[in-house]
């Protein structure tokens, strides 16, 4: 038996009933997070909990503060400083019009464009110099999502804005590598890779030299290259296409067209690393991708360690953590005074990929005590004695909505707390709440007014018997 849709007077079909249509047209839709997004849950948020707090310890240390700059700048903002012809800008951005004035804005893609754009505008130059920043936060790009990367992720961002002495830039390798290391990387499983790229006058020889070079072998690299080679010459030492890499290593060298003055400050740059027994590997393909880096540029990679059938240790693989470099001439470029600069920046779920990998487990602080209230009474004393345990800073777990001693002490359970204070009617009239030990079963009845001296005491105790066993 057929029926059919008074709107479009088909025929829905046999076996199949206007009541089980309706419910399909009904259907409730599910949505879903945007392609290359993704939702950062609790057990994630821990970790970048710990990196951040790990630089502010570290890059406090070295006299960097924090700022931010705003998610959405002009587009132009980047055309001009990061280069029309990277890949950033051409590809891998999000953009937008406004209603009312008709801006074209753009979420930032990286975030040194826009702390130089900050220096500017916000007089920064009249500070002592260098003016020494990180940044911490979402950066946005259009890109190809696969495994470990993101359309929006998060960067950690250090910037030395001012001063052009190459000790700043061993300055920054040194509070990057610090940093690295105080997330549990040692100096073994680090590997800087440095190089120099010159300045506005000696750069265009060697581009020129570059594309003389790579004319002669245009048919044999791929596309991109073949693009690249008119519009960013630079980029062809960062292909990734293996037909690409016989091309890589047979390409001039960056340092032999340096001049003299970049050549000085790469040199002693090179002296204050090998002063302070810091290694490095100078790479001949290391550019980096944007338009705005001069003469030094390096990378660190995390290694990926593995022990062999006779016991030693084998490098497994390499995974690029942070990146950098000088950027002397970006200042200028926003309308500033002349003032060069250096930074770097951290691909901050890389960080965190690496850590997993390390089984470096991240674990957020868990309270020790749980509340327990049966009935309206308790239910609304709870609510002081927790703002009394908030203001003593000791962590409190409760479940206020739930009213089951059963569901209450359950939920201890599953938290692994040591003690759950449990506070009924009776308990409130007499000023007194119940105390028990989760874990020998052991309770015991102790005036409201000493909760917290106690709670205190036995905290203590714990504290000290841990200690004591490690």
């Amino acid at each position: 038996m057929a029926f059919y849709n008074r709107t479009t007077n088909r025929a829905i079909g046999r076996g199949k009933t206007k009541k089980k249509v309706e419910k399909r047209k009904y259907r409730r839709k599910v949505f879903q997070s945007i392609r290359g997004m993704r939702d950062i849950l609790p057990s994630d948020c821990v970790y970048y909990d710990y990196i951040l707090q790990q630089a502010k310890k570290i890059f406090n240390f070295y006299g960097f503060k924090r700022m931010e700059p705003p998610i959405l700048e002009r587009l132009e903002l980047f055309t001009k400083g990061v280069g029309v012809n990277t890949e950033i800008v051409e590809k891998e951005m999000y953009t937008l019009k406004t209603k009312d004035e008709g801006e074209i804005l753009a979420l930032r893609p990286e975030y040194t464009a826009g702390i130089a754009r900050a220096y500017v505008e916000n007089g920064m130059s009249n500070l002592v110099q260098p003016v020494k920043l990180y940044s911490f936060g979402p950066v946005f790009r259009h890109e190809k999502p696969q495994a470990g990367r993101f359309r929006q992720f998060y960067q950690l961002n250090l910037e030395a804005i001012g001063e052009g002495d190459p000790v700043i830039d061993v300055e920054v390798i040194l509070a990057a590598k610090a940093f690295l290391e105080s997330l549990g990387l040692k100096s073994s499983q680090l590997r800087l890779k440095i190089n120099s790229i010159g300045c506005s006058i000696c750069r265009p020889g060697y581009i020129k030299a570059l594309k003389k070079y790579y004319s002669k072998h245009l048919k044999e690299i791929c596309t991109l290259c073949q693009e690249r080679l008119k519009t960013n010459p630079l980029r062809l030492l960062d292909c990734k296409n293996e037909k690409c890499q016989p091309f890589k290593e047979e390409a001039p060298f960056s340092l032999d067209y340096l001049c003299p003055d970049c050549r000085e400050h790469f040199k002693k740059v090179l002296e204050v690393l090998d002063s302070l027994d810091v290694p490095y590997a100078l790479d001949k393909t290391l550019v980096r991708g944007l338009d705005y880096y001069t003469k030094t540029v390096f990378e660190f990679f995390a290694v990926e360690e593995y022990k062999n059938e006779e016991g030693i240790i084998q490098e497994k693989k390499t995974l690029a953590v942070a990146g950098g470099g000088r950027y002397d001439d970006l200042i200028k470029i926003f309308g500033g005074s002349e003032k060069p600069a250096v930074g770097v920046a951290f691909g901050v779920e890389r960080l965190i990929s690496v850590l997993k990998q390390k089984e470096k487990k991240i674990i957020s602080p868990q309270p020790l005590v749980f509340l327990v209230q049966i009935g309206d009474t308790a239910q609304r004393k709870a609510l002081s004695i927790l703002e009394e345990f908030r203001h003593e800073n000791i962590a409190l777990a409760e479940n206020l909505g739930k009213s089951s001693l059963r569901a209450q002490l359950q939920n201890a359970d599953k938290l692994n707390v040591h003690y759950a204070l449990i506070l009924g009617q009776k308990e409130v009239i007499d000023g007194m709440i119940i105390l028990r030990d989760m874990r020998s079963g052991v309770q015991e009845l102790i005036p409201l007014t000493s909760v917290i001296s106690v709670i205190k005491k036995y905290l203590r105790q714990d504290a000290t018997s841990s200690h004591s066993k490690k």
